[in-house]
Order: structure tokens, then C-alpha cells, then sequence
């Protein structure tokens, strides 16, 4: 994408109403008066709360939100110029239970109040394989606290990837801290069953793996 376009979608991003962008210093200073007051202030309801984490162009957010019409959703990147396209989508279609928050992953508890959140959905994230990458991957112990933060207690958490790899590591990790792995799947588009949220709802590089054959994995748990 050239440096032209990215500019033209940072500043279409501002005029949306739907795109949040409070600056590092406004989340950890308490400045951003959003947290805590997500269905208040943006909302406009009581419904649950369901947030995806490297939302990229927010396909998964607006699949998710059309399916569940009851429930508000939020895509969360770093990286404005590529959820533009899910918000602009949103705000054509008119649909009212979508937002779009510009942050680092590692800042959430920052943006959301405890117990705020009903849901959190992590798909296709990097798996991080290089050891001294650990611990940027999304479902490490570092990261699984954050969301406890911010989870309401018997929140969910959701995890589709293309990666055997992270599949496997998470899988490991959360029997060993005794979490509570509610469903597992790695090769969801092959076994009967799969939930039809995790088959119905596909972004456009998860088509590609799909037409390689890649298998994707899924898993729901719960941290204790």
C-alpha cells in the first residue's frame, strides 16, 4: 500500500464515527473516559461485549456482528489503514454494533474496565515462533492475564488459527494453568460439529489457506 493511501485512510478514519484512536499516553494516564463506558457512550445498549484483537481489515468483526445482531463488537489493530476498510463497511451497511479501536494489544487493559468484556476473539495471530518472540504471542501467560483483567468471569475466549504450532502451544499452556479448554478442534473445516461462527465466517487470507489445504484450529476456554 502506498504512503499516499495510507494518508488518504488515516484521515478517512477520523471522520468516522465508529473509529476510536486515544494516543498511548491518554489510555495509561486515565484520560480515555471510554473505559468502563463502552455500551454507555458508544453503544447505546446493554448488550454484550465482544472484542477481536488483530482485527486486520475487521472481516471477522463485521462476519461476527452480522451474525449476531445482539451483541456489540469492537476490532482492535495498531494499524489504522487496514481496519479502514472494515469501519468504512460498517458505516455504509449502517451497522450499530460495530466499532474499530486503534491500540497496542498490550495497552487493552488500559482501554477497558474490569469485567467490561463478554468475549475476545484472536484470529489468525503471528504465532511468534522465534523464542526470543514469545513474548509477543497473543496467548502467552502475560497476555492470558490481560484479558482476565477485563473479562467478566465467565467470559470466553476464542482462538482460529492457520498455525498447529500456536494451536498446540496454547492448548499446552492453558491445561498447564489449569484453565478451562471448552472446545478444541484442529482441522475445523474437516470434522463435523465445528461451530458454524468458526466455519461461516471466513477473511479473505484464511480462503487462501484453505485453497492450499492448510487445515485452521480452533479453540474456546475460559481462564480460571
Amino acid at each position: 500500500m502506498g504512503s499516499k493511501n495510507k494518508l488518504r485512510r488515516f484521515r478517512e478514519n477520523e471522520t468516522f464515527s465508529n473509529v476510536y484512536q486515544p494516543t498511548r499516553d491518554e489510555l495509561i494516564n486515565e484520560d480515555f473516559d471510554i473505559k468502563g463506558n463502552w455500551n454507555d457512550k458508544v453503544f447505546k445498549n446493554e448488550n454484550p461485549l465482544v472484542l477481536e484483537l488483530g482485527c486486520g481489515r475487521g472481516e471477522y468483526t463485521l462476519g461476527l456482528a452480522k451474525r449476531f445482531p445482539n451483541k456489540n463488537f469492537i476490532g482492535i489493530d495498531i494499524k489504522g489503514a487496514r481496519f479502514w476498510r472494515g469501519a468504512k463497511t460498517a458505516t455504509e451497511d449502517k451497522m450499530a454494533n460495530v466499532a474499530f479501536l486503534r491500540t497496542q494489544i498490550e495497552l487493552i487493559e488500559y482501554a477497558f474496565a474490569s469485567n467490561e468484556v463478554d468475549e475476545i476473539w484472536i484470529t489468525f495471530p503471528d504465532p511468534q515462533i522465534k523464542y526470543k518472540r514469545t513474548k509477543h504471542r497473543m496467548t502467552n501467560a502475560a497476555f492470558l492475564e490481560r484479558y482476565k483483567a477485563i473479562l467478566k468471569p465467565e467470559g470466553l475466549i476464542h482462538l482460529k488459527t492457520d498455525s498447529e504450532f500456536m494451536h498446540g502451544y496454547t492448548l499446552g499452556l492453558l491445561h498447564g494453568l489449569g484453565h478451562d479448554v471448552l472446545y478444541a478442534n484442529h482441522d475445523v473445516y474437516r470434522q463435523e460439529g465445528s461451530p458454524k461462527e468458526v466455519t461461516e465466517i471466513q477473511t479473505y487470507y484464511e480462503g487462501q489457506y484453505l485453497e492450499k489445504n492448510k487445515a485452521i484450529t480452533y479453540i474456546r476456554f475460559k481462564i480460571k
